[in-house]
């Protein structure tokens, strides 16, 4: 069932409806003064005739008298019972007027009127019925309540004269008013839509319908068997109008025999509506449907949806042919309702003149209704939107007269599942055409005049679900906004087709734009193509700017003044150009053809044989010749211009149309004002010829595609093609290729040029192959514009690199190479943007390390400024002696001179120069300055281990013989713990020197000496100020914190713990004298390594105590000469470097000291837990009676016997020999006298630093102490430059190897130079060899960075697969890669020599007196 929406409400009917209210006497006037008063209102302009007055109404009739009713009507008049009329009724009052429930009222005489005008109520009770003719009723308010019914159904009166709605004959048509009457007569020579029974009348009283329906058609002469027509019903109410009843005036039924009357009229006018009733102005049913009728609803607020019918009727004899729809008008909206209830019909509702004073709103043609715009040259224009839905169908002019144009103008145009057929042209302006499943079919006829259709739609246009846009004529489609033709199906087609002035346009997959039709007919407009002439169209070439429809010009499709086309579908035509487009897309499944679309003949048509075979067309390439049975015919000819291409493909100029093969078509894109900005395809762009499938023709020739475009986009799945057709079987020959050109403009050049085209598909120009005997076409041309100097070929790529171009031309020969002789050795010619246009060639090292111009590295760059590599050596020489000089000059002026005058010999009994006490071992002390503490020392016991993080010092808990009697025994072992706990190192001091070690070897020797310093510090305060002395037996040592002393020697790798007398004892046997401490222990201090020698440390009171036997000026020399001596021993080589000093105390000590009773030997003591041994001397007294002889008893003296037990502790055994017992005082001691029969047995255990020994080691003074300093000075600024020089060539070749050299051990190939100048510029001689020996570990550990110097520039010479690797030429050195190893292999030379001058500078600041190695043992004394 049909239901009625009324759209918006417009304000300007507020104020309308407003005053209609409040002013009642309007809604009571004639229709003159309403037709006037609405054109008042909407248009002062326009005052439209007045019709004639209607006649006046009779007198009312009485309530109780005439209608037998109760009351008044100036009061409430009440119809209480049924009433049956058998005249017109007028019924007027100022009161109310009720027919109250179950109540009919009815006058059932064709044509009778029944009018209620009352200044009150109308109310038609529950199931109450009117019938008559005509029922008018004008009221305050109104009500049909539930089952009440208003019935003027097939009760109608005479139609308005000069009408033809009952339709003639005995055909059984319907009758017809708002809408034609259908008529089920077959005619084969007219079309369905052109037969039909009563014809439509009463348009012009569309907004207020008044006129009776028509009877319909009788199938019988003798028997009218037509229905009658519809009735009047009018209701005009000033307030509020409820409908839940029904208001019929529907046609009557005609039954098998008749046709069905047609609708009659409904008008309803009110402020405000409810209620959901029936409204239906239907046509009859009958053996033809009768017509519509027509129904007006003027509400100003409809608060529910009654149900509005105006469909035609059922039609018996042609169930598929009902009756056409009735019209419906909403007045507020001012909208045009055309619905026919979905029942299916080939009749018509004429659509007459549309009003211009005011302008229709809407027009809504829906469910199956057909509605038709009969009249030559009309216009249909509404303010708002054209609708037709649900197989509606719209069409204009009549089929047989297609000779007119019709005008649409609307906001907006909506299809869906419809149809608009135009027979003749359409110009049509809306904002927004939307078509779903719907179809636009205009028919041109073959009249010139009427020949195009414009289609324009501002904003909008979208073609869905297989619509369909087609005309057999000239067609243009205009817009500013989209047009989208969404997928399959949708379709755009015509003979000629223009679409133009869109914003974008896109062609969904599986939709298609065609021009011209793939199979026209006869009355179709036919383009004309230019195969015969020999001249190119102008506006292929320079195309109008109007972008008009023109029938003059040679497109057959064209895309005119479109922002942006995307592609995804079919564009096909003959001759297809783009006008004024900024970019074209062709997606992957697009498609751009005029593929077939050439002529069939033309310029390069081929040849056919006698017996129907043929040559293949030519275009740019020749086409195939055809052979047969020996005999040949030549292919067509080659055509037209290369450089700028504008010609159809030829055909294979068989004229039969069932045979003939046709040429490729012309795809223009651009012009040469207006090229494209952009154009990227991924799918098929063709022009190709038609390949013969039957008879025996050749194939035809490829197309032409002409692209006038800035940058150009070709996709992997891409396809340019312009390729000839296969000929048939049996001999005919190939199309030739057509031809295809990209006319590129505002190519740039230079600095701006950026690559014009991406080309990855494939682009053919190839002949087609013949077949048989039939030769192949030969290829078509491929072309670009001309390109600028620098770019070559069809796309104006750059030339290669190493190439130049110096004109204008694309062949690819005009890149000529550029001189290989103007290349340095390192450089490449590289590309340039834009191409190089000129001499010389642009060139770039091969590596970012290299400099322009001459690629040299920034090493070479500084030895070049200089002269070369010999120049700039001897400049850095000479460079380096001079700063040499100047730093020997402020050595000396700031620190002095080191070297003393000269090795003289001292006089026998001098004073002695104790500057140096580590070698004379007068003052080597950290306390105990006063010389009577040698009174009351007791012993000295010395501390175990080297005092390393491994091995700290430790006291074994044993007190020895000699302090037993001075101390406590369990306190003593107390305080052992206590002095051991603090000697121990953390755990992460012995970490932090691990790390060190690896990192920087010479901070972890000073990190282990301040970590040594410290403890010693500790050790001493602890003895000094903590401890208690409880393990001392004297009360004064105890109460005084004296009797215990903690000391150790400069190098803290040997510490000792004094005992002294606290002077209250009263033993007379204490302290011992020097014989009864015979035979003593003098631990070395040192453990032979080169930071560490060994070195006996002689305090005041050793000195002391040895005075009692031997001069203490005896005794100075002795140890400065034995330490002069244990500075040669080396660490890992005691074997070998222990016999000279075995020989020395042989050949100077020992015999300078038996004269005083005293021998000393070479000796170790105290072997660790660990293994670690400390050496010394062993210091024992002969007998006087011994002294004499002990020269000649050399051989028999003390020997040392070793023997181990299984923990690995040295069993005591007694030092001297049996022969000597009874001439020495016995005593025992640990370890074992070392002499040359044993040295050999040592046991040395050799370290990872082993190797270093032979670099640095501790020699003989040499002297010349200014000329060394000199030196290590030059090699200190000679290291320096040449870490200098690495780095800068590391640098070079990557700053990665910059950084592994400076970090595999952190800066250490720099620091030896800082290191070397302050030990160079400190003062004293004591300090100067201490950082002397820092700056020998620096130069040492520097070697490791210099050999991943090495590794870096051996790696990178064998990684460059371009160097040349010359033959070594020590006299002739480029400085190229080939040299990497020179400054490495300087660095290590330089740093060996510097080790040795090291060794030499510290032996000259420690041994000033060089007599101290002197072999003479009387120059030894005397000195």
């Amino acid at each position: 069932m049909a239901r009625f929406h009324p759209p918006t409400l417009h304000f300007a009917f507020c104020f309308i409806l407003i005053a209609l209210t409040t002013n009642p006497s309007l809604l009571l006037a004639s229709a003159d003064d309403d037709e006037f008063s609405d054109s008042n209102l909407f248009h002062q302009d326009y005052s439209p005739p007045a019709p004639p007055p209607p006649p006046p109404h009779p007198p009312s009739v009485s309530c109780t008298d005439d209608l037998g009713g109760v009351g008044s009507l100036d009061t409430t008049c009440q119809i209480v019972s049924d009433s049956n009329l058998t005249r017109d009724v007028y019924i007027a009052g100022k009161g109310n007027f009720y027919i109250l429930p179950g109540v009919r009222f009815y006058c059932d005489t064709p044509g009778c009127s029944i009018i209620v005008n009352v200044t009150g109520n109308f109310s038609l009770g529950n199931s109450s019925s009117v019938f008559a003719g005509a029922f008018e009723v004008v009221a305050h308010n109104a009500s049909f309540l539930n089952g009440s019914v208003v019935n003027t159904t097939a009760l109608a009166g005479k139609p308005p004269p000069q009408t033809s709605g009952t339709p003639q004959g005995i055909d059984g048509a319907g009758g017809g008013h708002g809408g034609r009457g259908a008529c089920c007569l077959v005619d084969q020579s007219k079309l369905p839509e052109d037969v039909w029974g009563g014809d439509a009348y009463s348009w012009s009283s569309l907004q207020r319908p008044c006129s009776f329906g028509s009877r319909g058609g009788s199938t019988s002469k003798e028997v009218d068997y037509g229905g009658l027509g519809g009735g009047i019903v009018k209701l005009v109410i000033t307030n509020l109008l409820e409908v839940n009843g029904s208001v019929l005036a529907e046609g009557g039924d005609g039954g098998a025999k008749g046709g069905g009357g047609s609708g009659g009229s409904i008008y309803i006018k009110a402020q405000r509506m409810t209620g959901s009733g029936r409204i239906s102005a239907c046509g009859g049913n009958g053996y033809a449907g009768g017509g519509g009728g027509r129904v007006s609803i003027d509400v100003f607020s409809r608060h529910d949806d009654p149900s509005v019918f105006v469909h035609g009727g059922s039609s018996n004899a042609c169930p598929e042919n009902a009756g056409g729809a009735g019209t419906l008008y909403d007045a507020v909206p001012r909208s045009l309702i055309i619905s026919n209830h979905n029942k299916s019909t080939d009749t018509e509702t004429l659509l007459l003149e549309f009003p211009y004073q005011p302008l229709m709103t809407n027009v809504y043609v829906r469910n199956k209704a057909r509605a038709t715009v009969p009249l030559l040259w009309s216009r249909v224009q509404v303010q708002g939107q054209i609708s037709l839905l649900c197989d509606s169908v719209l069409s204009f002019g009549l089929q047989h007269y297609a000779s007119s144009e019709f005008e649409l103008l609307a906001e907006e145009l909506l299809m869906s599942d419809s149809v608009i057929k135009v027979y003749g042209a359409l110009r049509m302006s809306v904002k927004m055409f939307l078509m779903w499943n719907s179809k636009m079919l205009i028919d041109g006829g073959g009249e010139e005049a009427v020949d195009t259709s414009l289609l324009e739609a501002s904003n909008l246009v979208v073609l869905r679900e297989s619509s369909v846009i087609h005309s057999n004529a000239n067609l243009g489609v205009h817009g500013q906004g989209l047009l989208n033709l969404s997928g399959p199906g949708d379709w755009i087609q015509a003979q000629r087709l223009v679409l133009s002035l869109f914003y974008s346009i896109h062609v969904g997959p599986g939709s298609v734009l065609r021009g011209p039709l793939e199979n026209a007919t006869s009355d179709s407009v036919t383009p004309k193509l230019y195969c015969e002439n020999e001249d190119c169209p102008v506006e292929l070439l320079h195309p109008p700017e109007d972008c008009n429809v023109n029938s003059s010009l040679s497109f057959t499709l064209q895309i005119c003044r479109v922002e942006d086309i995307n592609i995804a579908g079919l564009i096909k035509g003959s001759i297809v150009h783009f006008h004024r487009a900024r970019t074209i897309a062709v997606h992957s499944t697009g498609m751009i053809s005029a593929s077939g679309m050439g002529c069939t003949g033309g310029i390069g048509s081929g040849t056919v044989i006698s017996n129907g075979i043929g040559s293949g067309g030519g275009h740019g390439g020749k086409g195939g010749a055809a052979c047969i049975n020996g005999s040949c015919v030549e292919g067509g000819i080659s055509y037209g211009n290369e450089k700028l291409p504008c010609e159809l493909g030829s055909g294979s100029g068989y004229d039969s149309s069932a045979g003939s093969t046709a040429g490729g078509g012309i795809i223009v894109m651009g012009s040469l004002e207006h090229p494209l900005s952009n154009m990227s395809v991924e799918g098929l762009v063709t022009a190709d010829g038609e390949d013969s499938e039957s008879g025996r023709p050749g194939g035809g020739s490829g197309g032409t595609i002409l692209l006038f475009l800035r940058t150009l986009v070709l996709g992997e799945s891409a396809n340019l093609s312009s390729v000839g057709g296969y000929g048939s079987s049996n001999g005919a020959g190939g199309g030739g290729g057509g031809r295809i050109h990209f006319h590129w403009s505002d190519i740039p050049t230079g600095d701006v040029y950026q690559p014009i085209a991406s080309v990855e598909g494939n682009i053919h120009a190839r002949g087609g192959t013949g077949r048989d005997q039939g030769g192949a076409g030969e290829h078509g041309t491929v072309t670009g514009k001309a390109c600028p100097k620098g770019l070559y070929g069809t796309f104006c790529e750059e030339c290669p690199a190493g190439t130049y171009k110096d004109v204008i031309g694309s062949d690819g020969a005009l890149c000529h190479d550029c001189p290989i002789e103007e290349l340095p050795q390192r450089a490449i010619y590289i590309p340039v943007r834009g191409g190089v246009a000129e001499m010389p060639c642009p060139y770039k090292c091969i590596s970012d390390r290299y400099h322009m111009p001459n690629c040299y590295t920034a090493l070479e760059e500084l030895i070049y400024t200089f002269g070369g590599p010999w120049l700039f050596g001897l400049l850095l020489i000479g460079l380096l002696i001079l700063l040499a000089l100047v730093l020997s000059v402020a050595r000396m002026k700031f620190v002095g001179v080191d070297e003393l005058p000269g090795p003289a010999p001292t006089q026998h009994g001098s004073q002695i120069d104790h500057s140096f006490p580590f070698l004379e071992s007068l003052n080597e002390v950290l306390e105990t300055n006063r010389a009577e503490e040698s009174h009351s020392h007791v012993h000295r016991m010395y501390f175990m281990g080297p005092n390393t993080f491994s091995e700290p010092w430790h006291l074994p808990h044993t007190p020895p013989e000699q302090i037993k009697e001075i101390v406590y025994e369990g306190p003593f072992n107390t305080f052992v713990d206590e002095i051991n706990a603090i000697a121990t190192y953390q755990w992460w001091e012995g970490a932090m020197y691990i790390i060190l070690s690896v990192l920087a070897y010479p901070l972890a020797c000073s990190w282990q000496q301040w970590r040594r310093r410290l403890k010693l510090q500790r050790l001493r305060e602890f003895v000094r100020s903590e401890y208690d002395h409880a393990c001392l037996r004297s009360c004064r040592s105890r109460a005084l914190y004296e009797g215990i002393k903690v000391a150790a020697t400069s190098d803290l790798m040997l510490a000792y713990v004094d005992f002294f007398l606290g002077g209250d004892e009263k033993r007379t046997d204490l302290p011992p004298r020097l014989h009864q401490r015979f035979p003593m222990s003098l631990p070395f201090g040192g453990d032979g390594s080169y930071m560490a020698p060994f070195c006996l440390h002689s305090d005041n009171i050793v000195t002391s105590l040895m005075s009692q036997s031997i001069p203490p000026t005896t005794w100075y020399r002795m140890v400065a000469g034995l330490n002069a001596q244990l500075r040669l021993v080396c660490r890992g080589r005691l074997r070998v470097t222990l016999l000279p000093v075995l020989r020395w105390l042989e050949s100077h000590a020992n015999p300078a000291l038996r004269d005083y009773g005293v021998r000393v030997d070479l000796a170790w003591f105290q072997a660790t837990a660990f293994g670690y041994r400390h050496y010394g001397l062993v210091v024992y007294a002969l007998e006087e009676d011994h002294i004499d002889g002990a020269n000649g008893n050399e051989e028999s003296r003390a020997n040392s016997i070793y023997n181990e037990n299984s923990s690995g502790h040295v069993i005591e055994e007694p030092l001297i020999s049996q022969s000597h017992r009874s001439n020495v005082r016995r005593r025992r001691a640990y370890g074992g006298i070392v002499d040359a029969n044993n040295v050999q047995m040592l046991i040395e255990p050799r370290d990872i630093f082993y190797p270093v020994s032979l670099m640095l080691h501790n020699t003989k003074p040499v002297g010349h102490q200014d000329l060394v300093g000199l030196v290590i000075s030059m090699l200190l600024l000679g290291d320096f430059s040449l870490v200098l020089l690495t780095l800068l060539q590391l640098y070079s070749f990557t700053l990665v190897d910059v950084f592994l050299v400076l970090f595999i051990l952190p800066l250490g190939i720099l620091l030896p130079f800082p290191a070397g100048i302050n030990a160079l510029f400190s003062h004293g001689p004591r300090r100067s060899a201490g950082l002397a020996r820092i700056h020998a570990l620096w130069n040492l550990t520097s070697l490791i960075n210099v050999v991943v110097a090495f590794v870096c520039g051996y790696v990178h010479f064998n990684s460059q697969a371009s160097s040349k690797k010359h033959p070594f030429q020590p006299w002739n050195i480029s400085m190229d890669d080939s040299e990497w190893w020179i400054f490495p292999a300087g660095l290590v030379v330089c740093k060996i020599f510097q080790s040795q001058l090291i060794n030499w500078h510290v032996a000259n600041l420690e041994i000033q007196d060089r007599s101290l190695y002197s072999n003479d043992f009387e120059l030894f004394w005397q000195s």
